[in-house]
């Protein structure tokens, strides 16, 4: 298991290249946020503390030109796979135990990019304001194939989805996670 101190996840940021203004602007926010808390972990379920961090990983299958999305129940979007960084884990830990808990398939990191997190957000979540909350978020992107077996977690999603990029720009912004086109952007960029 890896270290997870609030450093080693300033040092994850650093490593992350904006791919534009506003990921220049997030990593700002998340470097801030880092200075200015003693718990970055989620503690209470949905929001407290808010911001905490998460671990999203895109599953890529880079032959395909496709990415998995998952039609998520309580946020009804459809989002990367991932979650909370559970306290004193490494976020690529949380990719590791999250992909088995929410797709049944151990963590293959992409070759390209490695178990490095490619891009950042600071995001404030769907919802009332009893749930809403800011997640700092680090996306990483694991190698998987459409022809892939998946067992989802039925709890926590509707369906899930290989997709390409044009299907994406082609539909309604509104129920995809907001920083999804940037973020395939910012890993197009990686090859």
């Amino acid at each position: 298991m890896l270290d997870a101190s609030a450093s080693t996840v300033a040092s994850l940021i650093d490593r992350i290249r904006p791919a534009d203004e506003l990921g220049a602007r997030h990593k700002t926010e998340a470097h801030d946020w880092l200075a200015s808390t003693s718990d970055i972990y989620r503690r209470v379920k949905p929001r407290t503390p808010s911001p905490h961090l998460v671990s999203y990983f895109l599953l890529v299958d880079r032959a395909a030109e496709r990415v998995l999305l998952c039609d998520h129940r309580l946020s009804g979007l459809w989002l990367p796979t991932g979650g909370h960084v559970e306290p004193n884990e490494h976020p690529a830990d949380a990719v590791r135990r999250e992909v088995v808990e929410e797709l049944g398939i151990e963590a293959e990191f992409d070759s390209t990019v490695g178990p490095e997190p490619f891009f950042l957000t600071v995001t404030e979540t769907v919802g009332g304001p009893d749930v809403r909350h800011t997640d700092v978020s680090l996306w990483f992107a694991l190698a998987g194939t459409q022809d892939q077996q998946f067992f989802p977690d039925e709890r926590e999603f509707f369906a899930v989805r290989w997709w390409s990029q044009r299907e994406l720009q082609a539909l309604d912004a509104a129920r995809f996670e907001p920083h999804l086109l940037r973020a395939l952007n910012a890993l197009a960029s990686r090859i």
